[in-house]
């Protein structure tokens, strides 16, 4: 909780892990510390705890940690199995993911993510990997562009955007912030969202954002990897902030707590209940969301939903299987 960043939902996602003094456990999403060190104030002497995250600024708050049961990795949570095997861990009791961004990453115009201030386009979570926002602004076709900030935004100006940026760009290089948002005011004026409270370019940030740092395939890819490497009993724990991500939490959660993944072709075999095979996680309770006392004092975590499963003693299925080997 250092850098003024004030994790969303601490207390409910650290109770959610339901942790063990002695058990081993992942924050794959390491931030500013906030879930790590409430972490390992719940953790006993013989306890461990594993965090990754690909942001340097993360990695140097975590050179801060001095505890020998703690261990920082630079990596993509979807590195998580690799990570896992260099440190010789087989199986772990919990794994939390809080998905997005955090306020300093924001707060910081250097970083490029926020469209209140003005700074380079750059928005990379990795500032040394991959496509900046700015050089994909300045390649990608008016259709590209549109594609992206609808998908990966759900803004329904996103035509008009696009046009906007293609215009802008013709007139000079597009490779700030406050340059981006004026591109999206431009296209998008006074028309009302319905929902005062959000900037008219916060959604092609957000679209943006997610894009360059292949934020939703990481998480498709991160979930499987992390129940496969849960021992029995063990805890997922998932916050998500915006639609996209929750959804493909929900549905992950949803389909490998139903036999046969919930796959619908099967629904018409004549089996009864019982001889059903059980699903290798279950769901822990419903979805939880911020108390209106927590969003008057953070209003960031107005959207964000915490959602729980839980390892049984099941078999995985084959391609997870596969990521436990």
């Amino acid at each position: 909780m250092t850098d003024g960043h004030v994790p969303v939902l601490l207390a409910e996602a650290v109770s959610a892990l339901a942790i063990r003094g002695d058990g081993t456990y992942v924050d794959a999403t390491f931030g500013r510390g906030g879930h790590a060190h409430a972490i390992l104030a719940a953790l006993g002497a013989r306890g461990r705890l594993v965090a990754l995250d690909r942001d340097p600024d993360a990695e140097a708050a975590a050179r801060a940690v001095a505890d020998p049961r703690f261990v920082f990795h630079r990596a993509w949570f979807s590195q998580l199995p690799t990570v896992l095997d260099a440190l010789s861990i087989p199986h772990v009791d919990g794994v939390l993911f809080d998905l997005g961004i955090s306020s300093p990453q924001i707060d910081v115009p250097a970083r490029g993510f926020s469209f209140r201030t003005d700074g380079p386009l750059d928005m990379r979570m990795d500032p040394s990997r991959g496509e900046s926002a700015a050089e994909f602004v300045a390649r990608a076709t008016r259709n590209e562009l549109a594609t992206v900030i609808r998908d990966y935004g759900e803004e329904r100006f996103a035509q008009s955007i696009a046009g906007a940026i293609v215009a802008a760009r013709a007139r000079q290089p597009v490779v700030t912030t406050r340059q981006l948002a004026a591109a999206v005011a431009q296209a998008v004026g006074a028309r009302t969202r319905g929902d005062w409270r959000q900037d008219p370019a916060a959604r092609t940030f957000q679209a943006l954002r997610i894009f360059v740092n292949r934020e939703l395939d990481e998480i498709a890819a991160a979930l499987p990897a992390a129940v496969a490497r849960l021992a029995t009993g063990g805890r997922l724990a998932v916050v998500s902030f915006h639609s996209l991500e929750d959804r493909i939490v929900k549905r992950f959660i949803g389909d490998l707590a139903k036999p046969f993944r919930g796959d619908s072709r099967l629904d018409r075999l004549a089996l009864a209940e019982r001889d059903l095979p059980a699903p290798p996680i279950v769901a822990v309770g419903r979805a939880r969301k911020a108390s209106g006392a927590e969003i008057a004092e953070n209003p960031r975590s107005r959207s964000a939903v915490l959602r729980v499963a839980e390892r049984t003693a099941a078999p995985l299925p084959a391609d997870l299987a596969e990521l436990a080997a």
